[in-house]
């Protein structure tokens, strides 16, 4: 399966809260920390909500 890095490169401040949410389940908390997940069509999701926050990378 392939996998995808995923980069948090933007503040989660004055999001809203299902925002908020969706980045924390993807483990990020912390600008430029970054998280390793499956290219499964659920992490494709969240990702989408919140893509201008992210940079994602394939590995």
């Amino acid at each position: 399966m392939d996998k995808i890095k995923v980069t948090l490169v933007k503040s989660t401040i004055g999001l809203v809260a299902k925002q908020k949410a969706n980045v924390e389940a993807l483990g990020l908390k912390k600008i430029g920390q970054f998280k390793i997940h499956n290219d499964a069509p659920h992490i494709r999701g969240m990702i989408k909500k919140v893509s201008f926050l992210l940079k994602i990378e394939k590995i």
